[in-house]
């Protein structure tokens, strides 16, 4: 007969809010490696550093 209407818990997570942060972070620093780089192979490997950036930005902060 009558529909009974439950209240639905809705949970506000941001599970994939950092994504966004790293993906801009990754092009930041694709463009600075490409640009200090002197040849080709210089700018495969500032992909490469581009791609694990945050494991640089962890272990300098650590180091101080």
């Amino acid at each position: 007969m009558f529909k009974r209407w439950k209240k639905e818990k809705r949970y506000n997570s941001c599970s994939n809010c950092g994504g966004g942060f790293y993906f801009l972070g990754f092009i930041g620093a694709a463009i600075y490696y490409l640009q200090t780089s002197t040849g080709f192979w210089n700018g495969v490997v500032g992909i490469l550093k581009a791609l694990v950036w945050p494991a640089f930005v962890i272990y300098k902060l650590l180091g101080m």
